[in-house]
């Protein structure tokens, strides 16, 4: 919803006609017009979208030479509502049966009269009239002038790149909340000791919250990264740690207790970073873990390239089902880092420049900004149909594998 806002809003603002607002996918539920929009829930929640006027949406209806239609006519006799549809019926409409149209610059429509052949009529078309669509969805007609492709270049490229905006938004803004939610405070990065826990390797080395450790073996050690890294690449090793204490600088040797995590011999002494409850640091908090989240999936995207592809490397829908359980069963704090982690994830996965999804978008604007000219509409489909064809394919594929990793393996 917070993505596909972004392309609306920002249409809008173009003076694109944004003709219908969906959530879910497949057969509607609900649908409300107001203000030349049409919003839609639908029955499959598996994400949604916006029909642009021009870009996104078919041809008004399919609508063909033959097509029995019912028009309802203004006072001025011309046509306001088009009825396209065989379920749903238009109160005082007269029967038509369609020669032809022109929905977008002459804005008329001819035919028949219940279908009497001596009665060829041409009625004009209000510049705001709404159509019934075969499913039932009333949405506005779509004039030349309020089409995606009559805005300007920018307003455009704004459009386009405004939902993975808006994701990156959302990210920023819950991780901002986690940082209020953490009861405990949040994690300051530091290398100073939050605490030390009863017993352990630190505590028997004589080591005590409000140190700051500056040299582990041969590293220097600037934040509580660094000192973590350090720690967990010495399981057993007797190593000499440096830490500053009221102003003085002490040395010691620990040796890290050998601990397996993940199948993996890693170092631990018990200790736990330091935290802060400040207002700053909370903010501070949300804006680091946006940073270091983006630099991770693009670390990951990066990889992929570089390493080889696999479809372990993605996820789909179940992929994203089994996340959610997993973070609901952490609480509240769970479900908003992974809200966030997803949100940025989905961004930033939107502006690759893949035909059919943002970036490839995006790409085909920058294209005609170097051109400068229009890229012809027909190249402009085929390229986008084809690159939705492939991640159709990609989406089945991805799905399949979630099904076998989370439920049959």
């Amino acid at each position: 919803m917070v993505h596909e806002y972004g392309h609306y809003f920002f249409a809008k603002r173009a003076g694109i006609l944004v003709r219908e607002f969906s959530i879910g996918m497949g057969p509607k539920i609900w649908w409300r017009q107001s203000g030349g929009t049409t919003y839609t829930i639908r029955i499959l929640p598996l994400g949604g979208y916006v029909r642009l006027a021009g870009a996104d949406d078919e041809d008004e209806n399919e609508m063909r030479p033959g097509t029995p239609v019912t028009i309802q006519l203004n006072d001025k006799d011309e046509v306001v509502k088009i009825n396209a549809s065989q379920k749903t019926g238009l109160f005082h409409g007269i029967p038509l049966r369609m020669v032809d149209n022109d929905l977008t610059d002459g804005l008329w429509i001819k035919g028949y009269i219940n279908g009497d052949e001596d009665q060829l009529v041409t009625y004009n078309v209000d510049h705001d009239a709404l159509i019934t669509e075969r499913d039932g969805t009333v949405v506005q007609i779509a004039p030349k002038d309020v089409q995606f492709n009559s805005a300007s270049l920018p307003a455009r490229m704004m459009t386009n790149f405004a939902g993975p905006m808006n994701n990156f938004i959302l990210s920023l803004v819950v991780f901002i909340i986690l940082g209020f939610t953490l009861s405990g405070g949040v994690p300051t990065n530091s290398n100073v000791i939050g605490n030390v826990n009863h017993h352990s390797v630190a505590a028997q080395a004589g080591l005590v919250a409000g140190d700051r450790v500056t040299k582990v073996g041969h590293s220097q050690i600037n934040n509580w990264a660094d000192l973590s890294t350090a720690i967990s690449a010495r399981p057993g090793q007797k190593t000499a740690f440096t830490y500053k204490r009221n102003g003085r600088i002490h040395t010691t040797t620990i040796q890290p207790k050998a601990v397996k995590v993940n199948g993996q011999k890693v170092g631990q002494i018990g200790i736990l970073e330091q935290t802060s409850t400040s207002f700053t640091d909370r903010i501070n908090f949300g804006w680091q873990r946006f940073i270091q989240s983006g630099t991770l999936i693009f670390g990951v995207l990066g990889h992929m390239f570089t390493h080889g592809f696999s479809l372990n490397d993605l996820g789909g829908p179940v992929a994203i089902y089994a996340g959610t359980s997993e973070a609901t069963s952490l609480g509240v704090n769970g479900v908003l880092n992974f809200l966030a982690l997803l949100s940025i994830n989905l961004g930033i996965v939107n502006l690759l420049p893949i035909p059919a999804l943002d970036g490839g978008k995006l790409l085909l604007n920058i294209i005609e900004a170097i051109i400068r000219r229009p890229i012809p509409e027909r190249a402009e489909g085929i390229v986008t149909m084809i690159g939705f064809l492939l991640l159709m394919i990609l989406m089945i594929l991805v799905t399949w594998n979630d099904i076998e990793r989370y439920f049959i393996r």
